[in-house]
């Protein structure tokens, strides 16, 4: 006989967003089920940083913060960047943007997402509400107007109020319940490695815009700095074959010697380009979170930044539903959270989409 498992809210992915949203709901009283394929590794500081990493916004820290995951990721191993500089490949003078010009004491933090995620899951696996469930697969879902049946691989039946997937870009959530995507496939790459230029990087996002696409460096703990440079395909595999030496001087041309020579550079991975957006992000009690949802072109960094709002803002939506006396799957609220979070992706979608014909290579005069 199976397993049954009832709870007030399924999670299904454990990344990011799925082990943020998991810990916020249990903090505010909800039982949750959180459900991962595999267990993510403890964190070691001792270990090499590592290539992924995110630029968390402020509103992003506080978030994190309330799900009991930031302290630990920012004393750990992070680095805040106060100052913003961003030009073309016309000349250097560029645009500089400051963080008390805002009224902020950062624009934002890098921290490495395999410590943002293993924060995040100590902080969900360790309140009473979260029943973590690992490893363990979705292998089927009904959403019915009384509730949710899932079950899993294993056999095990949950039964629940609501269900969130927060699977990332390949959703098995997105796929049972039939969801579409629009998909723009910009035939490009971001290569991604760690650099050492002759001076530390002093806590400045650097970002210039290049004929193939831009290059960024993210300022890290240690004074190097992390680049995402955007290529085309071919490019990227062309550079991601290089010697070290010869790999180097491409960088240091690039970067127009800003922060002097390239001293040195370590492992180089990348990471093929695509936007997705889903035409719905609620389905009865499903509701998508993060890539699940939508997947935007890296330019400005916000892929995270975005989910995590998500998740905030379904928290504050099924708070507001239990302190009104509603179920928690209530189509009117949940309509107006699907409307609320889809406006803002495609917003931020669209702005990267044409910020990125603007600083194409067939834009010259338009820059």
């Amino acid at each position: 006989m199976s397993r049954k498992i009832h709870s007030d809210i399924v999670v299904i992915g454990a990344g990011m967003v799925g082990s943020a949203v998991a810990s916020l709901l249990a903090r505010c009283g909800f039982s949750v089920t959180l459900i991962e394929r595999r267990e993510p590794p403890l964190f070691d500081n001792s270990s090499e940083i590592g290539l992924r990493v995110s630029a968390i916004s402020p509103g992003s820290a506080a978030i994190l913060e309330q799900a009991g995951a930031w302290r630990n990721a920012a004393r750990t191993r992070s680095c805040a960047y106060r100052r913003m500089h961003v030009e073309d490949r016309i000349g250097p003078e560029g645009l500089d943007f400051e963080a008390p010009a805002f009224g902020l004491e950062r624009l934002g933090t890098i921290v490495e997402n395999d410590l943002v995620q293993s924060s995040l899951w100590q902080a969900a696996g360790s309140n009473a509400l979260v029943e973590v469930l690992c490893p363990q697969r979705l292998s089927w879902l009904e959403s019915t107007n009384n509730g949710i049946h899932a079950d899993l691989d294993s056999g095990i039946r949950i039964e629940s109020s609501l269900l969130i997937g927060a699977d990332g870009g390949y959703s098995k959530v997105r796929e049972l319940m039939g969801t579409q995507q629009s998909i723009w496939e910009y035939n490009q790459k971001g290569l991604v490695c760690n650099v050492r230029k002759e001076l530390a990087n002093p806590g400045v996002a650097w970002q210039r815009f290049l004929p193939g696409g831009p290059l960024a460096f993210l300022p890290l703990a240690d004074g190097r700095s992390s680049i995402v440079w955007t290529l085309p395909a071919m490019e990227a595999d062309r550079l991601s074959a290089m010697s070290d030496e010869a790999f180097r001087a491409e960088l240091q041309l690039a970067s127009d010697g800003w922060l002097g020579d390239v001293t040195d550079t370590g492992p180089r991975g990348y990471f093929p380009l695509i936007m997705r957006l889903s035409e719905r992000f609620v389905t009865g009690r499903v509701i998508l979170l993060g890539d699940a949802a939508h997947v935007v072109h890296p330019l400005a960094g916000q892929g995270v930044n975005l989910g995590l709002a998500d998740a905030a803002a379904l928290v504050e939506t099924l708070v507001s539903n239990r302190h009104k006396g509603l179920d928690l799957a209530d189509p009117v609220a949940l309509r107006k959270f699907e409307r609320w979070r889809a406006s803002e992706s495609k917003m931020m979608a669209g702005g990267i989409h044409g910020l990125k014909g603007l600083f194409g290579p067939d834009s010259l005069g338009a820059v």
